[in-house]
Formats: C-alpha cells, structure tokens, sequence
C-alpha cells in the first residue's frame, strides 16, 4: 500500500551557468509554490513532494513526474501550480497542456540528452578539467563576500522595497558605479530583485536582512564579518601552530562582542528548549550558566521550571546584553547576573546545574581540566555538570561542522579546538564526577553529563 496518494518528484538539478538545467529556468519557484498549494489545500497528507536530479528533458524544464501515474510534465510555471493541484491532485484530472508527450518520445529524448551528458563528461575528464568539486569550493568565498559586503553597506535596508543603485550608494556611502555593479550580483545570487533599473529585497532579503525585519539576523550574520578577517590568517596559523591574530574577548569592542552575542543567542534560543528537555529540571533549583552570553539557556531553564533560579557568569562587556534579555523575558527576579572570568575565578558552590554550553571548545585541554575541577566544586551533592558542546568522532574526521569548527578556534584562540568524547570523559571523571552520560541532539553539537556523588 502507497503511505501517498500521489508522489511528485520535481528536478532541481543544478548545473554549470550557461547548461540547461531545471534550476536556472526557476524550478525553485515552482518547488516552493507547490508547497505553499498542497498545504493551503490540505493536501500534505496526500500528496509526498521530492525534489530530485535530472530527468532528462533539461532543455525543456522545470520537470515534475507524478506517480503512481508516472505523468511528465514540462516547462512548469509557478502559475501552473494551482491548476496542477486542483486538477490532478485533488480531481484525479492530469492537466494535458502540461503533459511532456508520449512515452516512446520521451525516452528517447532522454537517452539522447544523457548520451549527449556523458561525452561532454568523457570531454572535460580527457582535457583534465578542473572538477567542480575543486573549483566550486574554492570560488564559494566570491559569494560570501559579496553578501558581507551588503551586509557591511547595510544594502538590504537601504533597498527595501525598491531603490536606485545612486541612492543605495548614497545611503550606503559607497560609489555609485560600484554599488550598481555589487547590486546586481547580489540579483545574480537570488538576493535582489531588479527591474527597470529598481532594486529590491527579495523574499529571504526582506525577512532577514534588513532594519526592522521580522527575523531582522544582521547583527548575528555580522559577526561572519569578523570569522572572514580571522580564516584568513590560516596558513599562517597552520605553519605556527596556532593563532597568530587573537585578542581576548574582554579586550574586544562592542563591534566584535554584540555580533558575536547576537549570533550566539540566536542559536541558543533555538537549541536551549532542547537542552533542558534533555537535562530535565527534576529536583533543580539553582543554576550557574559559566560564559552564559545573552542568557538565552537561563531563560529557557527558567521558563521550564517554576521554582528554579538561574546566575548568568560572564564579562562585564557582555553582561548587559544578558540582563536585557532577561528583562525581556519577564524573568528579572529569577535570574541574575554575575561578572565573572571562567578561565580563573572561583565559581561559587551549592548548585543543582553548571552548565557549560559552547564553552570547552575556547579552552586548551589544561584550561579544560581546570575549569571542569572548579564546576565541580561549584555543584551540591547529587548535583551536575552539563557540557554542550561540538563533539568529535575518534578519528577526528566527522561531523564535518565539529571538524570545520576546530579550524575556526585554531584561527580565532589561542588553544582551542573540538575534542572526542573519550577527552571529556576523561576530564569529568578527573574532577570526581561519576556516571558519565553522552547524550545526542539534533546537530553536532552533543551534551556530556556527569554527576557529583552524594556523600
């Protein structure tokens, strides 16, 4: 039995600029509109949506094959869509106009265009071109710093809704010549929009992108500015063996610090329910959050537990972020605030949780073993140490964001790094916490729980 009444795989091969492809004639538009249409109809039950690679008819994209019918349909257009669903869908009507042809030509169409596939292959492999699994990496940053740049300008907010190239500039205090130029790559990369010479936000651009946005992330993604500068000290990094431009986060300005808290808050704020879920607040009254930035995990643990009081240690550079949260939250009462260095200071003792989240990872292994020592210290009997952090499978090589995040800390630490579970475990069970747990989240990012015995 079919779990769907219908099975719609729709082609969103991407390609080589200039090659026909599915993608390049907006099969992404008709993607997301027959999304929005299957569960503006009520659909979703009914109807399994897959995007899939090529089907064959490239020249004649967008391609959606609908099953169990096995009916083609060719030179999709987001318009289209609610004919396709109103028809097919939900009446069992295949919409004709749309249909590809008949089989015995469709087959041969597609062996013609793979035939047609596998010698350019044979081709470029003969010639020894650069695969784009080399040259795609290595051109990605043209993209991301174009879309730095914008965000350095603040481009999407000075385009909002519709803008000259001359008044983004002027806006922007940037060169008109080049503004246009660096607009219209931005329309290229799907961010702008552009016509008759008027530039405007598109969708995700309006929503992310610019003042006063619903999910405004500037400040957040502006802290990418800052990762640039540093990744490109790398092969000066690797040859030293470590950093060689870093500066102490209680030495950074507001123009590093709120970047960086911003864009730690936003991934907490959605990460923290998760945690506490996993955690549990059973018999938790008081909590330390060591390094807790915005206080987004003190809020969620607050908000979980009625009864439970939370501290926030941190810098006083970053403290006041926190306490605006807080504020924010309605949780003011609950949670306080403590300026405090987690590499040296004394964490204090009588806590249920001490919780490290994104913590570990800033520290060498002696910075680890210390302040995991103190946290222990910190708890009452029978209470816990937390740590959330990236963790490393034994051979080093996986998750690959855990692996890449290593990198980041090489670049931007003086000793940090992601380490294996058997590296925590080690350094819990040195402090004098037993019955070591891992427990596994969405993501790279896992948590290692160990608990202080009752006397």
């Amino acid at each position: 039995m079919e779990p769907f009444r219908y099975h719609v795989y729709v082609c969103d091969q991407r390609k080589a600029e200039g090659a026909p492809a599915c993608s390049a004639r907006g099969s992404g538009a008709v993607i997301e509109a027959l999304r929005r249409e299957i569960a503006a109809r009520g659909l979703s039950d009914a109807v399994q949506l897959t995007t899939c690679g090529s089907l064959g008819l490239c020249e004649r994209g967008p391609n959606l094959v609908v099953y169990p019918e096995g009916c083609w349909y060719s030179g999709v257009r987001p318009e289209d869509v609610k004919e396709i669903v109103r028809e097919h869908f939900e009446s069992g009507r295949p919409v004709a106009r749309l249909a590809s042809g008949p089989a015995d030509a469709l087959k041969a169409e597609i062996a013609g265009n793979r035939s047609k596939a596998l010698a350019a292959l044979a081709a470029r492999d003969a010639a020894g071109v650069v695969p784009d699994e080399i040259a795609g990496p290595l051109r990605a940053f043209m993209e991301s710093r174009v879309l730095l740049t914008a965000l350095e300008l603040d481009v999407f907010t000075a385009a909002g809704a519709g803008a000259t190239a001359a008044a983004v500039a002027s806006a922007g205090g940037s060169d008109p010549g080049a503004t246009e130029r660096l607009l219209d790559a931005l329309v290229a990369l799907g961010f702008l929009e552009k016509r008759a010479g008027v530039f405007a936000n598109a969708p995700l651009a309006a929503r992310f992108l610019a003042r006063g946005s619903r999910d405004d992330a500037r400040d957040a993604l502006k802290h990418n500015l800052s990762l640039w500068r540093r990744w490109s000290t790398l092969t000066d990094a690797v040859r030293a063996g470590h950093a060689v431009a870093t500066s102490e986060m209680a030495d950074r300005g507001g123009d590093w610090t709120v970047p960086f808290i911003a864009a730690m808050h936003r991934g907490a704020t959605e990460r923290a329910p998760q945690v506490v879920r996993a955690v549990g607040t059973e018999g938790v009254r008081l909590v330390l959050d060591v390094g807790g930035g915005s206080g987004a995990y003190s809020i969620a643990f607050a908000r979980a537990s009625e009864g439970l009081h939370a501290c926030v240690l941190d810098l006083p550079t970053v403290l006041p972020i926190a306490e605006r949260h807080v504020a924010e939250a309605g949780l003011t009462g609950r949670i306080t605030t403590r300026v405090g260095d987690l590499r040296q200071d004394d964490l204090g003792s009588g806590y249920d949780l001490v919780l490290l989240s994104s913590i570990c990872h800033m520290l060498g292994p002696d910075g680890n073993r210390d302040l995991l020592a103190r946290a222990a210290r910190a708890l009452a009997p029978g209470g816990r140490v937390v740590v959330s952090d990236f963790v490393l499978e034994d051979d080093g090589t996986a998750p690959r964001q855990a692996v890449l995040f290593s990198i980041n800390m090489l670049v931007g630490t003086p000793s940090g790094r992601s380490y294996r579970e058997s590296e925590y475990r080690s350094w819990l069970t040195a402090a004098g916490l037993a019955g070591i747990e891992r427990v596994r989240l969405p993501g790279p990012a896992h948590l290692l729980i160990g608990r202080k015995p009752s006397p």
